[in-house]
């Protein structure tokens, strides 16, 4: 038994490495661009709008609490709110309207155009994170995805879509953290450690 469970964390920690290497030899760029965008829009007063559900929510909160307190820097508060952690909001859409809208009716209720908002699903299907991604195009929002393999119903809603290539809901979950602590490494070099890295794409 104890060698089984041994083998267990060996399989995993494995196939994690191998899904994480190939995604970031094949998106390295991709990554790059994302992390551009967040700094743009900070730079130009917006805000970053995150929203998820179940470990998707989790990660949303996380990368704002990143954002908003300090990732690696003593720098100061940049501006992030997490859609999934008022309660009180939440659970009046739910009850009045739907649990589908939970999202895009506090996008439509905080969101300004400049701003960005990320979605976040493992299969890129959940219902009020696309909702939520239609209402950030509608009110003039730049949108972000992290999905799953193929992307799903996010395709064609987000200006960039980063998606990792497995069926396995963890592993899309690990990479989706791991990008998205990338995101708040890139926000602090263009923001705070290399400024002029930034210029040529304020000036667009």
């Amino acid at each position: 038994m104890h060698s089984e469970a041994l083998l267990r964390i060996r399989e995993h920690a494995e196939t994690g490495l191998q899904v994480r290497r190939e995604f970031f030899e094949r998106h390295a760029e991709l990554v790059l661009e994302a992390g551009r965008h967040i700094a743009l829009v900070l730079a130009r007063g917006g805000k970053i709008l995150l929203c998820g559900n179940g470990g998707s929510a989790a990660d949303a909160q996380h990368l704002a609490a990143e954002f908003v307190n300090r990732y690696k820097l003593n720098r100061p508060p940049l501006a992030a709110v997490a859609l999934s952690t008022d309660t009180s909001i939440l659970t009046a859409i739910g009850n009045d309207f739907s649990f589908e809208e939970v999202f895009s009716k506090q996008v439509e209720a905080l969101g300004r155009p400049g701003d960005l908002l990320l979605g976040i699903s493992t299969s890129g299907n959940s219902a009020n994170v696309v909702l939520a991604l239609e209402a950030a195009r509608r009110k003039g929002l730049k949108t972000l995805g992290f999905s799953g393999r193929g992307g799903g119903r996010m395709n064609g809603l987000c200006d960039l879509l980063i998606t990792v290539d497995t069926a396995l809901t963890p592993l899309v979950q690990e990479v989706h953290i791991a990008v998205g602590h990338l995101l708040c490494e890139l926000a602090d070099y263009y923001l705070f450690e290399n400024a002029s890295a930034l210029e040529p794409y304020l000036a667009e």
